[in-house]
């Protein structure tokens, strides 16, 4: 009986060696998960246009100590690709800024990343009012200072970009557009606002003669038009893009007059 009992403790010794080892690595996983440190996040979905029959869901990213700041804050909209659109917020973490503050990057301004639901595209007419009623709302809601408003996008959302920006100019301080394009020909409303087009010279999915073609259009008429072309990038062009601090000095810089 002693001698049982004895291998029994020394079972129950070494297995609660290994459940330790085991837990101690669990809880550090655990804790290296949580990559938004310093950032809130809120969710959060608004009435689309009337012609649509479900809300536009959306995420809102604010830095570090918004609600102790006395100041207004920039804000960033960014619109995803068509393979993040659905029913699930955390699909617009996967590309462009939202991914770069899962992982732990900071930014001095309000991130605003709304999902295109199935079977949308950003720049039909529909989403395009219902991204106005977004933005409106959004900048009503928050501590956001109104003269600096941006838009930003990638692929799906490099067209919704164009298309929202030459819809409501007077929304947004400025714009940039990655390896995206545009559903239309008249670029006219497009010639007060800042506007930086990106593309890689090598995208088969949405080839960088759609920026070119926006860009032809506009550099007689608009002073603050960029184009780069990054040599031998295919349709990824967001990641060399989001990463680049450039691209946030600029927009950053731009400020809506009156």
């Amino acid at each position: 009986m002693f001698m049982i009992n004895r291998k029994l403790f020394h079972l129950f010794f070494v297995l609660i060696i290994l459940f330790a080892n085991i837990v101690e690595p669990f809880e550090k996983l655990n804790q290296t998960k949580i990559t938004m440190e310093n950032y809130s996040t809120s969710d959060d979905e608004i009435t689309t246009h009337l012609s649509l029959s479900y809300n536009l869901s959306y995420r809102t990213y604010f830095p570090e100590n918004y609600d102790e700041r006395n100041t207004k804050l920039p804000i960033v909209f960014f619109l995803h690709g068509v393979g993040e659109r659905g029913e699930n917020l955390d699909l617009v973490e996967t590309h462009g800024i939202p991914k770069l503050i899962k992982n732990g990057k900071k930014f001095p301004f309000i991130t605003v990343a709304p999902q295109c639901p199935f079977n949308q595209w950003w720049s039909r007419s529909e989403m395009i009012k219902s991204l106005i009623n977004l933005v409106e709302k959004v900048v009503q809601k928050y501590d956001v200072d109104d003269s600096r408003v941006y838009i930003t996008g990638l692929s799906m959302g490099g067209f919704g970009t164009i298309a929202l920006a030459n819809e409501r100019p007077d929304l947004f301080a400025a714009a940039l557009a990655v390896c995206g394009g545009a559903d239309f020909n008249n670029f006219n409303n497009l010639k007060n606002i800042p506007l930086w087009l990106l593309h890689g010279s090598d995208d088969d999915v949405h080839p960088a003669s759609n920026s070119e073609k926006i860009y032809n259009e506009l550099k007689d008429l608009n002073p603050e038009i960029k184009l780069t072309i990054y040599d031998g990038v295919d349709h990824n062009s967001w990641d060399i893009t989001y990463d680049n601090s450039d691209i946030y000095d600029w927009l950053l810089s731009k400020q809506k007059q009156g």
